[in-house]
């Protein structure tokens, strides 16, 4: 989960919250008054709290000095989108389900290109789910045994 943070007038800056130290996610557990699991449900969710504060504890990697009261970023400065592990993994759900109505996949397509981080690697998992699967090559059938073998 990429946490893209833009404040106003500045450059966007992208947090990876898929990839933490346990010190950074009990600090964040510390901060937000919720276990770890919760509060990845919440930024997938788009919640403030959790999405500032996790992006909070990544940002003092950079700048340990940073306070919690410091970083308040506006609510619209603050997006979680999707990493390349995560936007496969739906590329391969909605596939799954909508597969067969093309004018639904096609706009489930639209959705998951928005949400993700990296454009590249959902278009390329969107490639391959969508991709012809090859068969597995049919195992020979073994000779029987001629009189000679015996």
């Amino acid at each position: 989960m990429i946490i893209e943070y833009t404040p106003e007038g500045g450059e966007p800056q992208r947090f990876d919250a898929g990839r933490l130290r346990a010190s950074e996610i009990q600090v964040i557990e510390r901060t937000a008054g919720a276990r770890w699991a919760d509060i990845k449900e919440a930024m997938a969710e788009g919640e403030i709290n959790a999405m500032r504060t996790a992006a909070w504890a990544i940002k003092q990697r950079t700048e340990p000095a940073l306070r919690y009261a410091e970083f308040d970023p506006f609510e619209d400065e603050l997006r979680v989108r999707l990493d390349a592990r995560e936007t496969r993994a739906y590329a391969e759900r909605i596939f799954a389900k909508w597969g067969s109505n093309p004018d639904d996949l096609a706009e489930a397509w639209d959705e998951l290109r928005e949400s993700t981080a990296d454009r590249e690697a959902c278009e390329a998992a969107i490639a391959d789910v969508t991709a012809p699967k090859e068969l597995a090559p049919a195992e020979p059938e073994p000779s029987p045994a001629s009189p000679s073998d015996g």
